[in-house]
């Protein structure tokens, strides 16, 4: 597998070398942390966090003391009292890990937050990359914070509707 991707890096390389396309390499993990903004914002994710998380800790606690008071006193209890106990500590695990999803979950509540809080600063540090590629008539920006990733292409570069048409799809 390594192999095929390393081989597919330099057939991109030198592709992009042969037509002699231009391109730079930001790290916006650095860009990310040197933005006071940022870290502000870090910080009232991380309070959120740790808030939900002591709240959902108290419901699975919670949980948990209902199931060993059911262990203390199952002996004691008819089957239908049983029955009723362990609905009960079933609908509680529910309730907490259904309140651990809707807080934590994909697009959860700390998804929103994180986009209310940071996406306005990576939609500023977007623009700014768009500027300085069209200034500096950058084909390609390539991102080295998490591993390389194409942050922006010039447009006329994208063939995708050429390949559309390659494979009957559009006309």
């Amino acid at each position: 597998m390594k192999k095929i991707f390393i081989t597919a890096a330099l057939v991109v390389a030198m592709a992009g070398a042969a037509n002699a396309q231009r391109y730079c390499v930001i790290d916006t993990k650095y860009i990310l942390e040197s933005i006071p903004e940022y870290k502000d914002s870090q910080k009232k994710l991380d309070a959120v966090a740790e808030q939900w998380q002591k709240e959902i800790d108290a419901k699975f606690q919670e949980v948990d003391k209902m199931y060993k008071s059911y262990q203390a006193e199952q002996v004691m209890l008819t089957e239908e009292l049983k029955r009723k106990r362990e609905d009960e500590i079933v609908a509680k695990e529910k309730e907490a890990k259904d309140l651990q999803k809707k807080r934590f979950g994909y697009e959860g509540d700390l998804f929103k937050k994180r986009e209310e809080l940071v996406k306005p600063i990576q939609d500023k540090i977007y623009n700014a990359v768009q500027k300085l590629s069209a200034s500096r008539m950058y084909d390609f920006v390539l991102d080295k914070a998490g591993g390389t990733t194409v942050i922006f292409s010039d447009p006329k570069l994208d063939k995708s509707e050429e390949i559309l048409k390659s494979l009957g799809v559009k006309k």
